[in-house]
């Protein structure tokens, strides 16, 4: 689950960096497409706070799974001790 949050801040941050490039592009290279240097700029910021956004939330994903994982396998290992302990 965790892999789709990075892939997601990964997509996201490129264009946020495509964007941020777009902003130093003068307006003659950008036919039809906004010349507002502020408006990229302002596009590449919500797209990386997005991005940074979606990696923490990634981040947190992997942790929790991690934690669900162990907790698991120690309950696993303590219900296989008292088995042993049991039969012998």
């Amino acid at each position: 689950m965790s892999r789709n949050f990075y892939i997601l801040a990964a997509v996201l941050l490129f264009f946020a960096l495509i964007s941020g490039g777009m902003s130093m592009v003068p307006s003659s290279f950008q036919p039809g497409l906004p010349a507002n240097g502020t408006l990229w700029r302002t596009v590449a910021l919500i797209l990386l706070l997005t991005g940074l956004f979606f990696a923490l939330i990634g981040v947190m994903s992997n942790l929790f799974e991690q934690v669900d994982r162990r907790s698991e396998q120690a309950r696993e290992d303590a219900r296989r001790r008292r088995r042993e302990r049991g039969e012998l």
